[in-house]
């Protein structure tokens, strides 16, 4: 097996042949590994030392403090500066530069996709996003009237809508189950999607990680519960590729849909949907394409005339990931989590977690609630008076502010952050 060190450094040969593995763009990268040497992920979670070159591999706005990286994260400067070539390479002359020599390099992503995945190169689709996987999903099974669906109150509202369409259009039945907040226990959740089960159940929607908690299902637990009854399992993966170590066979998912634009720091506008090689004739995709496609992965792929460029430089965010390692980067994310979740928690019994924390829970997503204090207000506060980008959550369910970091937050982001909202629950917010 290669090793980081050893993968790093082959970016520096990689460079000769490939543009995109320029030895300047990853000078960070080469820069931080003597630091981190052989030290285990934990050790370098706390070493700013070395995550202070990861940092400067993001050129960004250092007045504002973006804790919301949840929905979408900048891209490192190089796989930006890769994308920006591409287009303009293709601005040239399209019809040659973009169609022939750029469009047919995605299948070096597809393969790169395939291999951190855990999947066949012939099950990996490139499209623009986790809905656009998704809805591919919802769309794409054969369903009749009566037929159910299950998935939670929580499931991301764009997913609610597309099966509510199929509801409107073709009198399928929708059963949301309403989880507890905190979940319990993996079998708590598990029990609750298995109550909502009859015979008459044909698709399992599951959040990977909920976009409104954080909370991480146990997405093997239910697949292994609806495969023996036929039941198909969608899994929503929009916050989870690339955030922490898992592939699929950890899941034994025969579908998958995700952003790249979050986690793995790819250019906006890209993800990928994964479908199991015998399910792809039976699953139709958006746009048609030809019926010589039917067993072909690339037919959820016919969008029509769209920028290679976007889809080519996930190959350098991939590149950038693989060289920090999936281990150091949940560590790092966990431990920022932490640093400010706890202080909250020490500062006042008023602060309540709705995410569970710990070092093997959840991931860089932590939501907290105020007992007393609106929380649509903390938010406004924050980034009205202190420049801090949050994201309150106020709906049926819970009150709570979602705090999303990343690999080029700063502590002193951290604890600016945390500074705040403890003055704020002794004092108020005015």
């Amino acid at each position: 097996m290669t090793t980081r060190r050893g993968f790093v450094s082959s970016l520096v040969g990689a460079s000769a042949s490939l543009p995109v593995m320029r030895h300047s763009a990853f000078r960070h990268l080469f820069a931080a590994e003597p630091i981190a040497a052989a030290r285990g992920a934990m050790s370098v979670a706390e070493d700013e030392t070395y995550w202070r070159e990861i940092q400067r591999a993001f050129d960004l706005d250092r007045t504002m403090v973006n804790l919301n990286n949840g929905g979408c994260s900048p891209a490192p400067t190089h796989v930006l500066e890769q994308m920006i070539r591409d287009l303009r390479f293709s601005n040239e002359l399209p019809v040659d530069h973009m169609w022939r020599v750029l469009e047919p390099r995605v299948e070096s992503v597809r393969r790169d996709l395939a291999q951190d995945f855990g999947c066949e190169v012939e099950e990996m689709a490139i499209v623009r996003n986790a809905s656009e996987a998704n809805e591919t999903m919802i769309f794409g099974l054969d369903l009749k009237a009566g037929d159910e669906v299950v998935f939670t109150t929580q499931n991301y509202p764009r997913m609610q809508n597309a099966w509510h369409q199929r509801e409107r259009r073709e009198g399928i039945v929708l059963k949301r189950v309403k989880i507890e907040t905190p979940v319990k226990s993996a079998a708590s959740y598990v029990e609750q999607i298995a109550n909502a089960i009859t015979p008459r159940t044909k698709v399992i929607e599951v959040m990977h990680i909920s976009f409104m908690t954080g909370y991480i299902a146990p997405v093997r637990e239910i697949v292994e519960l609806a495969r023996p009854k036929g039941i198909q399992v969608f899994v929503d993966g929009a916050h989870a590729f690339a955030h922490f170590p898992f592939n699929r066979d950890d899941l034994g998912a025969d579908y998958y849909g995700t952003s790249l634009h979050k986690w793995l720091h790819a250019p906006i506008g890209t993800g990928f949907l994964y479908v199991r090689r015998e399910k792809i004739k039976k699953l139709w995709p958006l746009m048609a394409g030809g019926v010589e496609q039917e067993d072909n992965i690339r037919k959820y792929e016919e969008i029509g005339t769209h920028p290679a460029a976007n889809h080519n430089a996930i190959a350098v965010a991939i590149a950038f990931n693989r060289g920090i390692g999936p281990d150091r980067k949940i560590a790092r994310l966990r431990y920022l989590r932490d640093r400010w979740a706890n202080r909250l928690l020490a500062s006042s019994d008023r602060v309540k977690m709705i995410t569970p924390i710990g070092p093997k829970a959840s991931g860089a997503i932590g939501v907290f609630g105020v007992d007393g204090m609106d929380m649509g207000k903390l938010g406004g506060w924050l980034l009205s008076k202190h420049n801090i980008v949050t994201t309150p959550l106020v709906n049926d369910e819970f009150q709570g502010i979602r705090i999303t970091p990343n690999v080029y937050t700063t502590v002193d982001e951290i604890d600016l952050f945390a500074d705040r909202v403890i003055s704020a629950i002794r004092t108020g917010v005015a």
